[in-house]
C-alpha cells in the first residue's frame, strides 16, 4: 500500500529532516513503512504469495580477471543500478545483492494482484537495460576482451516464509521452495534467457504465451522441473 507521504520534490524536505526518506529496498516506499515491516517479520515464518527473481551476470567473473578493477566495479554498479530501477518500475522489492546476482521480491510490501505477470516485466526491462548497457559501453571503446557478457533470469511464484532468519546475524529474506526454485532457474538461464515456472506462466499468460518450456535437472531438486524459456 502506498502511503501519504511525498518521497520526491520540495515537499519531501520537511519529512527528511526527520529522517524520513525513500527506502533503498523499494524507493516507492520510505523508511518508516520499511521500518514498521522490519519489525512485524521478526514474527517469522509469516506466510506470502510472491513472486521471485534472481538474476546473475553472466561472464562477470571471467571479465574480472582480465580488466581493471575500476572497470569491473563500474560493471558491477551498473549491473545493479539497472536492475533495481527495473524491479522498482514494477514494485518489486530489491532484497539481496549478492556478488554478481540480485534477489527480488514481487508483491511485498506494496501487494498487487499480477504480481507474476510484474516480475516478468521487470525480468525483460533488465535484459534491456542492461543490453543498452553493453552497446553503450562498446560505443565508447570499453573493452571487454571478447567476454560474453550478459544476464540470466529466473522467476518463481508462490508462497514463502517471510521474515528474519539467523541469530548471531539476522537477515531480512524470503525462504522456502519458491525462493529455491527461482534460483535454481536463474542458475540455468543462458546469458540473455529468462527461465519461468510453470506457475509463472499460469499466472502471467498475457507475457507467456508464447513461450516454450521443457525439462531441467536442477540441483537440489529430485525430480526435473518444467521451464520456459520467454
Amino acid at each position: 500500500m502506498r502511503i501519504p507521504v511525498p518521497l520526491r520534490g520540495p515537499a519531501s524536505i520537511p519529512f527528511r529532516a526527520f529522517g524520513i526518506r525513500p527506502s533503498r529496498m523499494n524507493p516507492n516506499t520510505c523508511t518508516i513503512c520499511e521500518l514498521m515491516f522490519t519489525r512485524v517479520m521478526k514474527a517469522r515464518k509469516i506466510t506470502v504469495d510472491v513472486s521471485v527473481l534472481f538474476a546473475d551476470l553472466r561472464g562477470y567473473t571471467a571479465l574480472s580477471q582480465s580488466l581493471s578493477a575500476d572497470t569491473v566495479s563500474s560493471l558491477l554498479d551498473d549491473f545493479y543500478d539497472e536492475c533495481a530501477a527495473a524491479i522498482w518500475e514494477f514494485d518489486g522489492l530489491l532484497n539481496k545483492t549478492v556478488g554478481d546476482a540480485i534477489m527480488a521480491i514481487f508483491n511485498f510490501p506494496i501487494p498487487h494482484q499480477d504480481h507474476a505477470e510484474r516480475a516478468v516485466l521487470a525480468a525483460r526491462e533488465i535484459q534491456r537495460r542492461c543490453q543498452l548497457r553493453r552497446e553503450l559501453r562498446l560505443a565508447e571503446g570499453v573493452g571487454l576482451d571478447g567476454g560474453e557478457l550478459g544476464v540470466g533470469i529466473g522467476i518463481d511464484t508462490g508462497e514463502a516464509s517471510f521474515g528474519e532468519f539467523g541469530r548471531s546475524h539476522r537477515d531480512l529474506t524470503a525462504i522456502g521452495t519458491v525462493v529455491n526454485t527461482a534460483a535454481r532457474a536463474q542458475s540455468a538461464a543462458e546469458a540473455g534467457r529468462i527461465l519461468v515456472t510453470r506457475a509463472v506462466c499460469e499466472r502471467a499468460q498475457s507475457q507467456t504465451a508464447a513461450s516454450e518450456g521443457r525439462e531441467y535437472r536442477l540441483k537440489g531438486f529430485e525430480k526435473p522441473i518444467e521451464l520456459y524459456a520467454i
